[in-house]
């Protein structure tokens, strides 16, 4: 690639303690254009099978406008709010036509072949941008306690293990639009990984801890670590996890 760097990922789901997988992911490349990739994540929620439903059509929203994009005129941002909305409309379609009341988060990242990076993410999966094992960014969730942290009513600390941890101002297939915010990176370069994720997941480790197993393993290594770890971490109560690791290595020499 011209960018000086290849790209390595990898991605990891797990049903966690629970019955039933409600999480799911996807990372695509760009069918027709090089360097581009398109990683999702969604925490589904509602009912046995509700939030696998919601979680789903994240994903089939995904790869239908994915198939349809353009990197040369169409601008990332817009792919990324059109999935929020199109997903979150169906999903809301769907709930009318069932008992069941599906509902589900979305965290999306874009990686464009000119290293620029977008993000947009609802509820409370994760997007988190690291640097030779260094946090640099992450998103912000949309839940009670990250509001209370917002306050300074509770620390992040404490946010972790917060009795309301799990409650959320919203998420897609709710009766009000859904939260997003956005994130945008100029670009990315060697030594730079994402780490797209649910709450199942980023519940049991900080910031640097992921950042650390990102840079010392590769994708795949990193992917299987944390899952594995979470589950210990868990104790048998462990909810779905899911995650995407994208990396940014240099282009070998040999």
């Amino acid at each position: 690639m011209s960018n000086g760097y290849r790209i390595s990922a990898s991605t990891g789901l797990d049903r966690g303690d629970r019955e039933h997988q409600q999480d799911q992911l996807c990372l695509l490349t760009h069918p027709r254009v090089p360097g581009c990739l398109l990683g999702v994540v969604a925490d589904g929620m509602g009912g046995r099978s509700g939030g696998r439903k919601a979680s789903d059509q994240v994903m089939l929203s995904a790869h239908q406008l994915f198939e349809r994009y353009s990197p040369d005129s169409d601008p990332p941002a817009e792919l990324l709010q059109q999935l929020l909305n199109e997903a979150h409309l169906v999903i809301k379609l769907t709930a009318a036509a069932s008992e069941e009341e599906p509902h589900s988060t979305l965290a999306a990242f874009l990686l464009s072949p000119d290293g620029a990076c977008d993000w947009l993410h609802s509820g409370d999966s994760r997007i988190y941008h690291f640097r030779r094992g260094k946090p640099v960014f992450r998103t912000l969730d949309h839940s009670l306690v990250q509001q209370m942290v917002d306050r300074h009513e509770i620390t992040a600390e404490q946010a972790q293990s917060h009795p309301n941890a799990n409650v959320l101002l919203g998420c897609l297939g709710t009766e009000r639009d859904p939260p997003s915010s956005t994130h945008h990176i100029d670009r990315l370069d060697v030594g730079d990984a994402l780490l797209a994720c649910s709450d199942g997941l980023w519940h049991y480790f900080s910031s640097e801890e992921m950042a650390r197993a990102v840079d010392m393993l590769s994708a795949r290594e990193a992917c299987e670590f944390l899952v594995q770890k979470a589950r210990t971490r868990a104790k048998g109560t462990g909810d779905n996890l899911s995650l995407i690791i994208v990396k940014l290595e240099p282009l070998s020499t040999t």
